[in-house]
């Protein structure tokens, strides 16, 4: 089920402390800081699950810039910092 969310200055807003991508969610998957992921490939961000569209330059902290988008909602990409997003964990080839 997709949830549409409307594009106008009357949408909820996040607060601040809701940006933050809780590492409890997903313990055992890295940091984009720490393991850039590929376009194409999903990853969790504050709002949930998302796939990579594109990645962009680098924010003020050192960490690729990421354009998302949300897996379960109609709605246009956003950006994210790497630092602020968990890449599932490598697939290990057995």
């Amino acid at each position: 089920m997709q949830v549409h969310v409307p594009i106008n200055h009357n949408s909820r807003r996040m607060k601040p402390e809701e940006l933050k991508v809780e590492n409890g969610t997903h313990p055992d998957w890295p940091s984009g800081a720490t393991r850039i992921p590929h376009v194409g490939e999903r990853v969790y961000c504050a709002s949930g699950m998302a796939e990579v569209v594109k990645l962009l330059g680098k924010s003020s902290d050192g960490t690729r810039i990421i354009e998302l988008k949300l897996l379960d909602v109609v709605g246009p990409p956003f950006f994210a910092s790497a630092a602020n997003i968990l890449v599932a964990p490598a697939q290990q080839a057995s």
